[in-house]
């Protein structure tokens, strides 16, 4: 407990530096606002800014990305609630009783519990990240390469697993991006291998193309097919934001149950964060005495979903950090953030950033009273900000791509590379294709390759190295097994319906 305190004096040092205070608040509020505007989301906008923070100290990067990941769970409730459209994907389940509550006068105590919860929530779940990273990342370190790459490989195909779409479609995205992570030079060998005659590709393909094009690009002309201005609702209907005694008698414990399922669906691949507000939605209404309230304004069908998300966000980087494993898409783009600051994220982060992981712990904490502070007082501000026709943003976004590309390392290839994903991502959700199992595969197939050719070069080529390790092979039977049950027509169909839902 005492090494506890003072790791997190040590955060508390870091975090609270006049530098970090900026980054930290420019993320809560940057991911306000991108979870207020439908149709841009924080995968787009880390996507955009991940050539800001290359010039930034690490530290001071990840923060911003933090807070703008978090923060947008935040936001997202505003739309939600206000208009009935979700600013984020995770608050799509908060339109169903967050809208029926504004629609019958009560917006301002919907807002109120949604921020409320979020930050009970991410308190928690800040302190789950403090007291649970240590010891994962010490039992981590007595990991041999081959449960490393089994665990990378276990963690690709649950993400595969938990998105939506064919498992088959979702394999098949994982392919392409390991295919894409090899593209550049082989680091054994010196040789070049896939750069298809461009020298531009010795180098690898980077993240920031590849992100900026799948998330920013794909992202536009998709939301543009979808008029995004067509927005009508209650914004300018908060009058208030008291909140009755009886609603806290109810929100409350929603509250702390979907802290708990959100915080451990958070840590898994996929879209933790996501399936966390969906299973505290039912869960709630499975359990509650008045289930014919749902979907009519009750106040717990706000309270567990708002929290279950903000948890999952947060426990996402238990993974990212103490494993190097990324959970979702913008974790993913976090670990390529990290890499090309020099740091490899793993086991070690604990001990030779500790800077970095606990200054990053405690700002979360400040994040959320930030967000607290952001979200109440300024509901004005927001809604204001939610006239913004979605034709006068896309401009906008296109031109930050394009310069965010181009700034990396000011070669015009890399601009081409964007727009050449950008056309492959947009044709890829018009086809049922998920891009986020490939950004996953891309980011992880590099240590995977590494892992792997380590293994067989301890064992002199020997493939049976992988059943000397009892942790190895429980990772590759969990593998099998969920590539069995996903691929089975009654367990697809079964998981289908459940994603659908």
């Amino acid at each position: 407990m005492n090494t506890l305190f003072a790791h997190l004096g040590q955060g508390f040092s870091v975090a609270f530096s006049l530098e970090n205070l900026f980054f930290c608040f420019a993320g809560a509020f940057l991911g306000t606002l991108v979870g207020a505007l439908p149709g841009v989301g924080p995968i787009a906008t880390i996507a955009i800014l991940l050539p800001i923070t290359f010039q930034l100290d690490p530290t001071g990067a990840l923060i911003m990305l933090a807070g703008i990941y978090y923060g947008a769970q935040y936001g997202g409730s505003l739309t939600a609630i206000l208009l009935n459209l979700p600013g984020e994907i995770s608050s799509v389940v908060t339109t169903i009783d967050g809208h029926a509550m504004a629609r019958q006068g009560r917006a301002g105590e919907a807002l109120a519990v949604a921020a409320i919860g979020s930050f009970i929530a991410g308190t928690i779940a800040t302190l789950l990240i403090a007291v649970a990273a240590p010891p994962l990342s010490l039992f981590a370190q007595s990991f041999h390469p081959t449960d490393y790459f089994a665990l990378m490989l276990l963690g690709l195909i649950l993400a595969t697993a938990l998105t939506q779409g064919a498992m088959l479609k979702g394999i098949a995205m994982v392919l392409l991006g390991v295919f894409l992570s090899l593209v550049g030079t082989d680091v054994t060998s010196g040789s070049l291998r896939y750069t298809m005659g461009f020298p531009m590709l010795a180098d690898g393909i980077g993240v920031v193309p590849l992100a900026m094009g799948l998330f920013g690009i794909a992202e536009i002309a998709t939301n543009l097919e979808k008029h995004s201005d067509m927005r009508a609702g209650l914004a300018g209907k908060v009058s208030h934001l008291r909140v009755t005694r009886e609603s806290w008698r109810r929100a409350i414990p929603a509250i702390l149950r979907g802290t708990g399922i959100g915080s451990v669906l958070g840590l898994l691949p996929g879209s933790g964060n996501i399936l966390g507000a969906f299973a505290s939605y039912l869960a709630e209404k499975k359990i509650s005495k008045h289930p014919e309230e749902f979907g009519h304004g009750a106040i717990a069908g706000v309270a567990g979903p708002e929290s279950a998300n903000n948890a999952g966000a947060q426990t996402a980087f238990i993974p990212m950090l103490t494993l190097g494993i990324p959970s979702n898409a913008v974790t993913a783009m976090m670990v390529g953030a990290l890499v090309i600051h020099g740091i490899t994220p793993g086991p070690q982060v604990i001990t030779a950033n500790a800077d970095l992981f606990w200054g990053l712990v405690v700002s979360m904490w400040i994040g959320n009273v930030m967000l607290l502070i952001i979200n109440l007082p300024l509901i004005g501000l927001w809604v204001r900000i939610l006239d913004i026709p979605y034709r006068f943003l896309f401009p906008a976004i296109v031109l930050f791509c394009c310069i965010g590309a181009y700034a990396v390392s000011y070669s015009a290839f890399d601009v081409m590379l964007t727009a050449f994903f950008g056309l492959l991502g947009y044709l890829l959700k018009k086809l049922g294709f998920e891009p986020m199992p490939l950004v996953l595969a891309f980011v992880l197939g590099a240590p995977m390759e590494e892992n792997l050719r380590r293994a067989m070069l301890l064992s002199r080529g020997d493939p049976m190295v992988f059943f000397d390790h009892p942790m190895a092979v429980v990772f590759l039977i969990a593998t099998l097994g969920l590539l069995i049950m996903g691929l089975m027509p009654r367990f697809a169909r079964a998981r289908d319906k459940a994603i659908s839902e």
